[in-house]
């Protein structure tokens, strides 16, 4: 089974819990008032649109690999990093103005549909923005219940609890300079790594290892380390793809406008290192083109040729490349207690560089 199907296979055990867990919050909801159904459906429907449960499924192997035997468990807790996913997806989609994920509105953007029907005369925007930031400040405590709920032994869930907060708190300087570099409009290539790392590395792939292997109740320090060196080069790798992907990719597979980074004017490697290459008028072109909100797909096209002719597109997939291949290293250095999980990573790791979402 390669990794595509053991996600798939993780993903169908996945989401019936998700659902699950949905109906009882949204039976709880019910309790209090229509607003707090409200916010739990949406929540539900955002969470539930798609994705492929990487994170989850991180956490899974993260337990297996050090030594953990109860799958059922692990299972049913994993599913409260899907929610951090979910909470930091709704705020971000606020800062990167976002109007779909998924192929289905954005929170934001679902509230200030209502919005409007509340007061056609104005204020939608806000309105929209505030309530979306409360959804999502709403799943970060669905996380957090799910772990304090899961059932595994007291100082073990204390830990685990620590361990969420600590990727949260990982993540919010790569976010503030992912926004800082947008308004600078200027940036280095350590600077847009050292993003990616804090945006990604971080909490896509060390933070659900990690939380897995502090689940496993043992004492793992050394495998933590070791974890960390894998996560932060295949985070990096994962972000790049992503970037060439949002610019050269399909709107109908990634489920959201292609070249939104280019209308927000994001500071991502395939841009860095072609201004860092390009003559006087691709230079211009690309500063034309740059945070200009009605990019029209002609104008699209002749930035995506300046990334081509300066090198950056080739460029950014070599240095995935090597991402990959020094995170496959790092495997090398574990002492896996579960033979499955080393395939999964390792596959994980090649399936990176080629995926198409």
């Amino acid at each position: 089974m390669d990794v595509i199907e053991k996600l798939k296979a993780y993903k169908e055990r996945v989401d019936p819990l998700l659902k699950t867990y949905f109906q009882q919050k949204i039976k709880q909801a019910k309790k209090s008032d229509w607003l707090a159904v409200e916010a739990v459906e949406t929540i539900a429907d955002f969470t539930l649109a798609g994705g492929k449960r990487i994170r989850p499924a991180l956490v899974y192997y993260g337990y297996l690999a050090a030594g953990g035997q109860d799958c059922q468990k692990i299972v049913e807790a994993s599913t409260g990093i899907e929610l951090v996913h979910s909470f930091l997806l709704i705020h971000d989609d606020i800062i990167d103005r976002d109007s779909m994920r998924h192929g289905v509105a954005t929170v934001h953007e679902r509230y200030e549909k209502i919005g409007r029907r509340i007061n056609p005369k104005g204020g939608a925007l806000h309105f929209g923005n505030s309530m979306a930031m409360l959804a999502g400040d709403m799943a970060a405590a669905m996380a957090n219940e799910i772990i304090f709920n899961s059932r595994f032994a007291p100082e073990t869930i204390i830990r685990a609890l620590d361990k969420l907060q600590q990727i949260v708190y990982t993540i919010v300087p790569g976010e503030m300079l992912d926004v800082v570099m947008e308004m600078r409009q200027k940036s280095s290539e350590e600077e847009v790594l050292r993003m990616y790392e804090g945006k990604t590395s971080s909490y896509s792939f060390e933070g659900p290892l990690h939380l897995g292997a502090i689940l496993s109740g043992k004492n793992k320090e050394p495998m933590l380390k070791n974890f960390s060196a894998y996560s932060m080069p295949i985070g990096k790798a994962f972000q790049i793809r992503d970037d060439v992907i949002g610019l050269f990719g399909k709107e109908k597979k990634l489920g959201k406008p292609i070249g939104s980074d280019v209308i927000e004017g994001k500071q991502t490697i395939l841009l860095v290192k072609a201004l860092e290459r390009c003559n006087r008028k691709q230079g211009a072109t690309l500063h034309k083109y740059l945070g200009k909100k009605d990019l029209n797909e002609k104008e699209l096209e002749e930035f995506r040729e300046v990334i081509r002719a300066t090198g950056s597109l080739e460029y950014s997939q070599k240095l995935s490349r090597d991402l990959v291949a020094e995170a496959k290293a790092a495997l090398d250095r574990i002492e896996f207690k579960n033979t499955e999980a080393r395939e999964f990573l390792a596959g994980l790791a090649d399936y990176i560089i080629v995926r198409e979402v």
